[in-house]
C-alpha cells in the first residue's frame, strides 16, 4: 500500500497535479507515519507555494534533508534565523551543511540577505566547489564582487570534480558475489582513472580560451540527451540533489524561483524510507533579482546657469535623446535559424547630441536567472526502501557498462568516459565565456563583457538571456540605441521572459519613447502581473507623462511584489525626489541599499539629494561610494567633482572632470562643469577654450552660451557677451533660465564691483 500510495504521489507531482499529490501523500503520512513521508509531503506543499505548510510539518525533525526542506520553507517565508539554524546546527557546530553544494548556496544566500559578506561569499565559493556547474552561486559572488576570474573557477580542478561525479571511483556492484564480469569491470575503471586525468589535460588545453574559441566556426555535433522517465523513476531521488559523492552525477543548486513556480518535471521520484534521501527542491529558494545599473539620462545640463554646482532642483534626473539619431534596423532570420547573425556592432546611431547628466537605474544583478539546468541525480538502489526497491522498474535504471570502456546511464543515454572527458571540455569552455563575460559586467566594464558576449557561438547568442545582458551592458554605456536594439531582440527570441525588461523600460524612458514603453508595460502586465519588472515599466510610463504620484503608486506596487527588488526602491526614491520630498527619498535609498550595498545607484541618489539640500560632505562621501562600486561612469565622476568643486577642492575636482571626459568624451555636463571650475578659479581664457571645444558637442545647448556670455562680461568684453547672452535665449531654455539670461544682460554695463552690492 506504501509503494502505491508513493507512486502516485509521484505521478501527480510529474503531472503537475499538485492538489491530488497533496492529497495522496497526507493518506501516506497518516497511514505510514515516518519523517522520510513527511519530507515528500513538504516537497508537495512547496510545489504548491505553500511553504507554510511545509514549515508546521517538518518542524522539530532531524534528519538532513528535512533540515534542509525546512530551511526552504523558512527561506521562502522570510524567517532567515531560523533557516541558518536548520542548516548550522547549534549541537553540531562542525556538522556538514545538508545537501552539499545546495545547502551552501542557501545558507550563502542567507549570510548575503543578513548583511555578512565574508560568509556569504565564503559559502558561495563552497557550493562551487561542490559542483563547478553551480552557476547561480557564479552569479552571486559576481553580484557581490568578489568572483575569481571565470578561467579560474571554471578550469582544469572543476573538470576534474566533474569526471570524478560522472566517472565514480566507489561505485560498488550491486551483488556482493564478484563476478568476473565486475572484477573486468573494476579492472576497466582502475585503468580508466589512470588515464583520463591526462586525457582531460589534453581536452582543456592549457589556454582555456582556445576550448572557448573551438566553437566558431563548427556546427552543432550530436550529443546523447536525458529522456523523461517514465513511470519507473521512483528509482531515483525525488529532488535533484547538488552533493559531491561518488554516487551522484553533478546536481543543481535552487535556482531562484519564477513567481510560479515550476517542479522538476519528469525528474520526479520515491523518497527512500531506509536513510535519509539526499534531496533538493530546485524551484524553491527565491534569490534577489538582479539590479544591472547607471542610469545616465539625456538631459539638459542648464540647471541655475551661473551656480557653482549648475543644478537645477525642479526637475527629476531627467533628459532629451538626440531627435536626429538614426537606428539601423536589425532582423532575425526565420524563427532562431541558423543563419541569424550576431547584431553587435551592426548599427551605430548618428549622432546622439546630449548624453547622460544623470542617473536613473539600478536593480539586484542580479534579476534573476531561474534557467539552471536541473541534473539528474544517480543513486544507489540501496539506499531505497526495500518495500518501494520490489516495485516494477525500468531496464534503463540498471548500472551497465561497455565492454570498450567504463560508462554510466544518465536518464537513458550511456555515457563514456570520451564522452565525459569532450562534454566537460565544452561544457566549461562556454562557461568560461558566460562568467568571464558577466563577471566583468558586475564590475562595469561594460566593452570588454561585450567583447566577450560577441565571441559566444551564434545559438547562444541568440538567446534572451544573452541578449538581456548584452542590452543591458549598452544601457551601462549610456548607448540607448544599441540597448533598445538588444532587448528588443531579446524580447522576440523570448516573449514569455521577464528578464531585463525593468532595464528595458528605463531605456525606453530615456528615449522617451512614450509608445512603445506603454505598450511594452501593458504586455509585462499581461504576462505576469505579480512580477516587479511589471509594475517598474508601468511606473517609468507613468513618470514619463510628469505623473509621479501615480508613478509612485506602481513602484510601491513592485516593492509589495519583492521586498528585494533594488531597483524597485531606488525608483521610489526617484520619484519622491521628483516630488521634492527628500525624508522619505532617502528612506527609498537607504533600503535599497539594505538590500544590496553594491547597488551604485541608490548611493548617487543620495548623494544627489544631499547636494540639494548643500549637504555637501555628506553628498561627496556618497559620490565617492557610487564611484568605488562603478568607476567607469562618466556621470558619477562629474557629480563628484561638483561636490568637490563645492568642498573648495577645486584642484581634486578638475582632476576628478577630466577623468570623467576621458570615460565619455560625448558627455557634455563634465566639459560644462570644467569651465565652470575654470571661471571660478579665474582662468578665463582656459574656460573659453573648454567651452569653444563643448559647442561642437552640444551646439543647441543654451547655457554654454549663457556661460561664455558671462565669461566676457568678466573681461569687460560687452559686444561678445550681448551676442552669446542673445544666441542662449534664441535656443529657447526653460522660463528660469530665460530670467536668469535677462537679468545677466541688464547688468552687463554694470561693474562688478557694484555689481556685488547689488
Amino acid at each position: 500500500m506504501e509503494a502505491i500510495l508513493v507512486d502516485s504521489v509521484q505521478n501527480s507531482l510529474r503531472h503537475f497535479m499538485y492538489r491530488n499529490a497533496i492529497f495522496m501523500c497526507e493518506r501516506l503520512c497518516a497511514e505510514f507515519p515516518s519523517e522520510v513521508n513527511l519530507q515528500l509531503l513538504a516537497g508537495c506543499y512547496l510545489h504548491n507555494n505553500q511553504a507554510y505548510c511545509a514549515y508546521h510539518v517538518l518542524k522539530g525533525t532531524q534528519m538532513p534533508q528535512s533540515r534542509y526542506l525546512f530551511a526552504i520553507s523558512c527561506f521562502q517565508m522570510d524567517l532567515l534565523k531560523e533557516a541558518e539554524s536548520a542548516l548550522c546546527s547549534a549541537n553540531e557546530p562542525g556538522a556538514e551543511v545538508p545537501n552539499g553544494a545546495a545547502g551552501h548556496y542557501l545558507l550563502g544566500l542567507i549570510y548575503r540577505y543578513t548583511d555578512r559578506k565574508r560568509g556569504a561569499i565564503h559559502h558561495f565559493k563552497q557550493a562551487l566547489s561542490a559542483d563547478p556547474l553551480l552557476w547561480a552561486a557564479y552569479e552571486e559572488l559576481c553580484a557581490l564582487g568578489s568572483a575569481e576570474e571565470a578561467a579560474a573557477v571554471f578550469g582544469e580542478a572543476a573538470a576534474v570534480c566533474i569526471h570524478k561525479q560522472y566517472l565514480p571511483n566507489g561505485f560498488s556492484p550491486q551483488n556482493s558475489d564478484m563476478s568476473s564480469e565486475d572484477q573486468n569491470l573494476n579492472s576497466a575503471r582502475r585503468s580508466m582513472d589512470d588515464v583520463s586525468p591526462r586525457q582531460l589535460k589534453q581536452m582543456l588545453g592549457n589556454n582555456a580560451r582556445d576550448v572557448a574559441g573551438s566553437y566558431h566556426g563548427t556546427t552543432a555535433s550530436s550529443r546523447g540527451s536525458g529522456q523523461p522517465l517514465n513511470g519507473g523513476s521512483s528509482q531515483l531521488s525525488l529532488y535533484n540533489t547538488p552533493s559531491p559523492v561518488a554516487t551522484q552525477l553533478s546536481g543543481a543548486a535552487p535556482p531562484p524561483p519564477c513567481r510560479n513556480l515550476q517542479p522538476n518535471g519528469p525528474n520526479l521520484s520515491t523518497l527512500g524510507a531506509d536513510s535519509s534521501p539526499r534531496s533538493t527542491v530546485n524551484s524553491t529558494i527565491q534569490a534577489p533579482r538582479r539590479k544591472f545599473v547607471d542610469e545616465g539620462k539625456l538631459r539638459k545640463i542648464s540647471g541655475r546657469l551661473f551656480s557653482d554646482s549648475g543644478l537645477r532642483r525642479s526637475t527629476r534626473l531627467a533628459g532629451e535623446a538626440a531627435t536626429n539619431a538614426t537606428t539601423i534596423a536589425t532582423s532575425v532570420a526565420g524563427n532562431g535559424a541558423s543563419n541569424s547573425s550576431k547584431y553587435l556592432g551592426s548599427s551605430k546611431p548618428s549622432s546622439v547630441a546630449l548624453r547622460a547628466v544623470s542617473i536613473r537605474k539600478g536593480h539586484s544583478w542580479a534579476s534573476e536567472n531561474s534557467d539552471e539546468g536541473v541534473r539528474n541525480e544517480v543513486t544507489d538502489d540501496s539506499r531505497f526502501n526495500p518495500t518501494l526497491a520490489n516495485c516494477s522498474c525500468p531496464s534503463g535504471d540498471n548500472r551497465t557498462f561497455d565492454q570498450d570502456g567504463a560508462s554510466m546511464p544518465v536518464a537513458g543515454p550511456v555515457l563514456t568516459s570520451a564522452k565525459v572527458l569532450t562534454g566537460t571540455a565544452e561544457v566549461l569552455g562556454l562557461l568560461r565565456l558566460f562568467g568571464e563575460a558577466y563577471r566583468l559586467s558586475c564590475m562595469y566594464r561594460c566593452q570588454d563583457a561585450l567583447d566577450i558576449y560577441s565571441r559566444l557561438p551564434h545559438r547562444h547568442y541568440n538567446t534572451g538571456w544573452v541578449l538581456s545582458q548584452v542590452g543591458k551592458a549598452y544601457f551601462e554605456l549610456v548607448d540607448y540605441m544599441e540597448a533598445d536594439q538588444a532587448f528588443n531582440l531579446a524580447r522576440r527570441t523570448s516573449p514569455y521572459s521577464l528578464e531585463g525588461m525593468d532595464i528595458y523600460s528605463t531605456v525606453l524612458y530615456h528615449l522617451k519613447e512614450d509608445m512603445k514603453l506603454s505598450y511594452l508595460a501593458q504586455e509585462l502586465i499581461a504576462t505576469d502581473r505579480l512580477a516587479p519588472q511589471s509594475w517598474c515599466a508601468m511606473g517609468n510610463c507613468y513618470s514619463l507623462q510628469k505623473d509621479h504620484e501615480t508613478a509612485l503608486k506602481n513602484f510601491q506596487r513592485a516593492v509589495q511584489q519583492d521586498s528585494k527588488f533594488a531597483y524597485a526602491h531606488t525608483l521610489c526614491g526617484h520619484e519622491y525626489v521628483s516630488l521634492e520630498d527628500y525624508e522619505n527619498g532617502i528612506r527609498c535609498y537607504q533600503t535599497a541599499l539594505r538590500v544590496d550595498a553594491r547597488h551604485y545607484n541608490a548611493w548617487y541618489g543620495l548623494g544627489m539629494v544631499y547636494l540639494r539640500q548643500e549637504k555637501f560632505e555628506f553628498s561627496e562621501h556618497h559620490f565617492h561610494m557610487a564611484f568605488e562600486i562603478n568607476p567607469c561612469s562618466s556621470v558619477i565622476m562629474s557629480y563628484l567633482g561638483i561636490a568637490l568643486h563645492a568642498l573648495k577642492r577645486s584642484e581634486e575636482a578638475l582632476m576628478m572632470m577630466e577623468r570623467a571626459i576621458l570615460a565619455d568624451r560625448k558627455n557634455p555636463l563634465p566639459m560644462y562643469q570644467k569651465a565652470n571650475i575654470l571661471m571660478s578659479l579665474e582662468m578665463l581664457d582656459e574656460a573659453l577654450e573648454v567651452l569653444e571645444e563643448l559647442k561642437e558637442y552640444a551646439p543647441r545647448e543654451s547655457s554654454v552660451y549663457a556661460l561664455m556670455g558671462k565669461i566676457y562680461k568678466s573681461q569687460n568684453m560687452h559686444a561678445q557677451a550681448m551676442l552669446h547672452f542673445g544666441l542662449a535665449l534664441d535656443l529657447k531654455p526653460s522660463a528660469t533660465d530665460v530670467a536668469t539670461i535677462k537679468a545677466e544682460m541688464e547688468k552687463l554695463h554694470i561693474p562688478d564691483e557694484i555689481e556685488d552690492f547689488l
